[in-house]
């Protein structure tokens, strides 16, 4: 077994308008995981650096640890403890993905562990059903922009082509967070037709203009009546983001990244234009923020490290 263990996770940024549970991107910002040693099951020592230090050194409440003891118990296997290091840059509850990053990189952590690791396809099912939202956790895991469906067993996925290299995406990160659940709850049980035939119209024509490279047709396709109408009201600046950034003859679409409250642009030319446009905005509405210029990540979770052998028969 070679140490450290180390398991790199994008951030991801999923829905992108009008692929609600279905759309993400892997993004070129990163948590690393590291096992620097193992310890007797159950025993765990964690350090966080970065995001969420204070309140994710508490082994039980670290979602990574907890991922990783739910793959040793759905292999029927006992978990080792671990020296556990945590490097966060992707920021907790923002709409980035840092719980579907920390399900697959706990889940990878524990297959490097194994006598006969396993893929990350034959992994994918099992990371989805412990996070739930296989948007997020596709993209993490393999990278690119993915298009997923999900029935709560079987688990379909297709990357789509990559994006051209003079557009990047800006993220915008307001100092406001919003649980998943909270915007989960604001959403209705029931649409009507017309808004439902909105989406799926949206949603094809996003996935055709990206796989043809047909980009001129995103900021359109990114429209959506199923979600960012309630989500936008959950934090300042939202509603007025996605209305004015539009506009921007820089922009190619604008969304809510995830279920909030950071926002995401494709933008072609001066990203740090709309970029400082967006963050006045939230200013404006009393919020301070900070905003990333990355591209699409396509390479997804990378581990290094281990040799799969303690968990014998696993």
């Amino acid at each position: 077994m070679t140490f450290p263990i180390r398991v790199r996770v994008p951030a991801s940024s999923a829905n992108l308008g009008s692929g609600f549970d279905t759309l993400g991107m892997g993004l070129t910002f990163y948590n690393v995981y590291e096992v620097l040693e193992l310890l007797p099951s159950g025993t765990y020592q964690v350090e966080v650096v970065g995001e969420g230090s204070r309140e994710l050194e508490d082994p039980a409440a670290n979602l990574v640890i907890r991922s990783y003891e739910a793959a040793f118990e759905a292999w029927e296997r006992e978990a080792p403890g671990l020296v556990f290091r945590a490097l966060n840059a992707v920021p907790l509850c923002r709409g980035l993905g840092s719980s579907a990053g920390a399900v697959v990189g706990g889940v990878l952590l524990a297959n490097a562990l194994r006598e006969r690791p396993l893929s990350k396809e034959e992994l994918l099912p099992l990371m989805v059903r412990l996070e739930g939202h296989p948007d997020n956790v596709v993209p993490c895991c393999v990278g690119g922009m993915v298009v997923s469906c999900w029935d709560g067993e079987r688990l379909r996925y297709l990357r789509l082509t990559s994006m051209p290299p003079d557009v990047s995406v800006v993220v915008a990160v307001p100092e406001f967070r919003v649980s998943t659940k909270a915007a989960r709850e604001v959403l209705p049980e029931v649409v009507s037709l017309k808004d439902a035939v909105f989406n799926v119209s949206r949603a094809a024509l996003f996935t055709a203009a990206w796989a043809t490279g047909s980009w001129e047709h995103l900021l359109w396709a990114m429209e959506d009546k199923l979600h960012q109408q309630f989500r936008a009201k959950l934090f300042p600046g939202g509603e007025e983001i996605l209305s004015e950034i539009r506009k921007s003859p820089e922009c190619m679409g604008v969304a809510i990244s995830g279920s909030g409250p950071s926002m995401m642009a494709f933008v072609k030319g001066n990203p740090q234009g709309v970029a400082g446009r967006m963050c006045r905005i939230f200013s404006g509405n009393g919020v301070r923020s900070r905003f990333f210029v990355l591209d699409v990540d396509e390479a997804g979770a990378k581990l290094s490290g281990g040799g799969g052998r303690v968990a014998t028969g696993a």
